[in-house]
């Protein structure tokens, strides 16, 4: 059986960027004195949602790419792939530290570029998880 590496390395990668964003959400609560919960407040709301969304995520992308990395799909579609998610997530994270990657509107403080920061990060995601699905499936199925 093969050790997969580039699963390891995605995960390595993948777990500092959760952990940054979970010291970020936490030193938030600290200085504005939110226990639980958003406490309405909408900065609240954007860290939770950037910590929560990539833990909602990666854990299952992780698992099934070690699995595709064992089994049937080429070493260069896996890195590929690991390489799409790991640019989606991070461009996910950036976009949500705005008010206009996180609820819309385009106008002063770069908007357009959180907003499209965004789209990255959630369709790099989609397009990480069916090409790693379908190469999986594809190749048991041979």
């Amino acid at each position: 059986m093969t050790i997969p590496v580039i699963a390891a390395a995605t995960g390595a990668i993948i777990i500092i960027l959760q952990a940054l964003l979970m010291v970020m959400a936490g030193a938030y609560r600290a200085k504005s004195g939110i226990n639980m919960g958003t406490g309405d407040d909408p900065v609240m709301e954007r860290k939770i949602r950037r910590h929560g969304n990539l833990a909602e995520n990666a854990g299952l992308f992780i698992a099934v790419l070690a699995l595709a990395e064992m089994t049937v799909v080429p070493d260069n579609i896996v890195q590929i792939i690991a390489i799409v998610f790991v640019v989606a997530r991070i461009s996910h994270a950036i976009a949500l530290s705005s008010v206009a990657g996180s609820h819309g509107g385009t106008s002063g403080n770069g908007g357009k570029f959180f907003v499209v920061a965004r789209v990255i990060g959630a369709f790099g995601t989609l397009a990480s998880f069916l090409a790693l699905g379908g190469f999986l499936l594809n190749g048991l199925i041979r």
